[in-house]
């Protein structure tokens, strides 16, 4: 829902018969519009891999954290396997290094050892603790590897797309769509087609109305369009969206027609 996004000739068509141009002299301006999601989350795999669960549909509610899909994790979980015993390696040659350097100190402070021995200590200590903060490092990538191989909702919200299915082989350089697309249900946008000469006379925040299903609701003006998303003869013409809040409940949709009432 970019404003300066070039809407395709059909789609600006369609706008267009939305737009009506307000009198001057109006203290408000009443004009039609049409609803739009205030944004979207679109998911997609970042390794790749073989999809093992899509656990949601289009149009279902999800709530912030729920499991959306799931790819195969049998590698992802080796690969953690794997650093874990590193750092467990780790550990056991810190501990040892530790207790070395602990017995050249004493022998060095009895003179039973030259200080060149007593630094080779101190090395192989600063080595094995440098080899275990390495081996963390690998263990923490190796857990946020795991957690990509599945998504989760990002807020409450719907799902607004699904672009993948059980089985299906994934390349993380070949995803055209995205595997799942989620969208909030507690805001939604109205979007209106207005002159330069209208634009200019707003602000974002500034409060407005929109009228869904004949029901008033308290809104505020979200953004002003920057680029043309097409020329008339009576000027440029650009997006204005204004937002409000709404419920999951009302199952509101993209491209419903409002009524909006600018200041």
């Amino acid at each position: 829902m970019n404003a300066t996004h070039v809407h395709p000739p059909q789609r600006i068509a369609a706008l267009a018969a939305l737009l009506l141009y307000a009198a001057c002299t109006q203290a408000t301006a009443q004009i039609s519009g049409r609803l739009e999601w205030l944004h979207k989350v679109e998911m997609r795999a970042i390794e790749n891999g073989i999809v093992e669960q899509v656990l949601v549909t289009p149009g279902q509610h999800v709530k912030q954290g729920e499991l959306l899909l799931k790819m195969d994790q049998r590698q992802a979980k080796a690969v953690v396997l794997e650093a874990k015993a590193r750092t467990a390696r780790g550990v056991i040659s810190v501990e040892d290094a530790q207790r070395e350097l602990d017995r050249a100190n004493e022998l060095y402070d009895r003179g039973l050892i030259a200080t060149e021995e007593l630094k080779d200590a101190e090395l192989n200590h600063a080595a094995a603790v440098a080899e275990q903060e390495s081996a963390k490092a690998e263990q923490a990538a190796a857990d946020v590897m795991l957690e990509y191989t599945e998504l989760r909702a990002p807020f409450d919200g719907i799902v607004v797309d699904r672009n993948a299915y059980d089985g299906a082989v994934i390349y993380k350089t070949l995803q055209q769509a995205p595997l799942v697309a989620v969208a909030p249900t507690d805001h939604m946008l109205a979007r209106v087609l207005v002159t330069s000469d209208v634009l200019r006379r707003y602000r974002p925040g500034q409060p407005a109305k929109v009228a869904v299903r004949g029901r008033d609701r308290d809104a505020r003006i979200y953004s002003l369009g920057v680029e043309a998303v097409r020329i008339d003869p009576e000027g440029a013409v650009y997006e204005l969206d204004v937002v409000f809040d709404s419920r999951p409940d009302e199952i509101l949709r993209p491209s419903e027609f409002v009524q909006v009432t600018l200041p």
